[in-house]
């Protein structure tokens, strides 16, 4: 009975979070190797599930990284990056379309699986207009975000509908393009206003130390953030994570947040417990 009561508890401990979140727009970034996981996957779509349920209107932008450098190698082409954007020729770019469509069918169906209702957003919706990246380097078909079509976007989400958005868009004259994934995810947050930012990853947030999962820093102000550089206590692959949520910010999101998604039920325990599980990082 203890048990029981308990889990009543946490229900009831969630509902000012559910209040105060309803009708609101979450904007969450998935990718890398802990999309392949298929343990992992489930249980975030799990949480996103029940984000749609409870009211908050979710939309999850996929990655595919691991899945194109896999099947480039197959083909015997090379993965080439530039400032940690892959360089997109004429084959790269049949190959990250055809990946990251396979990715987004199958996120699709295990969310309908979960019972939840979902639209699948890919290139050819038209939602996500681009032109050519420029660089000091040509990356091909790379594209930066030129504009965003909110009312189709929100227009699947007032459905009470789950968006899943793959990362390409396509040019004014019809051109696909291949789109970083975490710019992708700030320019829909800062587009329709987004309450959060989140960004899915493999590690447990923000250490003070590096490899002491205690020492996990809950929060952060942009303040602290390039003293925190300066100190190498942000570095490696954490500077792009937090750059997105600084980026993000700035465009008016409300709240960051980088969050492991190793730790089962993540989503849930951040968003509607006091304590949450990453690190969430605001504007002051």
């Amino acid at each position: 009975m203890e048990d029981v009561i308990k889990k009543a508890s946490v229900l009831i401990e969630a509902i000012p979070y559910i209040h105060s979140f309803r009708r609101k727009v979450f904007v969450i970034k998935y990718g890398g190797s802990i999309l392949d996981n298929e343990a992992i996957r489930k249980n975030v779509l799990q949480d996103i599930v029940f984000l749609s349920y409870v009211g908050i209107r979710t939309i999850l932008v996929h990655g595919g990284g691991p899945h194109i450098s896999t099947r480039m190698k197959e083909e015997g082409l090379d993965s080439e990056f530039h400032h940690g954007i892959r360089v997109t020729d004429k084959s790269a770019l049949k190959i990250v379309n055809e990946e990251l469509d396979a990715l987004n069918d199958k996120i699709v169906k295990e969310i309908k699986d979960l019972k939840g209702d979902v639209t699948a957003i890919k290139a050819d919706e038209g939602i996500i207009k681009v032109k050519k990246k420029k660089s000091d380097k040509d990356l091909g078909f790379v594209g930066s975000i030129t504009s965003i079509d909110k009312e189709g976007l929100l227009d699947h989400l007032r459905k009470g509908h789950i968006a899943v958005v793959a990362p390409m868009g396509v040019s004014d004259k019809g051109q696909l393009f291949n789109i970083n994934g975490d710019e992708v995810a700030s320019g829909i947050a800062h587009e329709l206003d987004a309450e959060k930012l989140v960004l899915l990853t493999n590690v447990q947030g923000v250490l003070r130390e590096k490899e002491d999962e205690t020492s996990l820093i809950s929060t952060l102000t942009l303040a602290e953030i390039d003293n925190l550089i300066e100190m190498n206590v942000i570095s490696g692959g954490m500077i792009p994570k937090v750059n997105a949520c600084i980026e993000g910010l700035k465009a008016g999101v409300q709240k960051t947040h980088i969050i492991d998604a190793r730790i089962q039920h993540a989503l849930l325990l951040e968003f509607f417990t006091t304590k949450g599980v990453g690190t969430q990082i605001l504007k002051g």
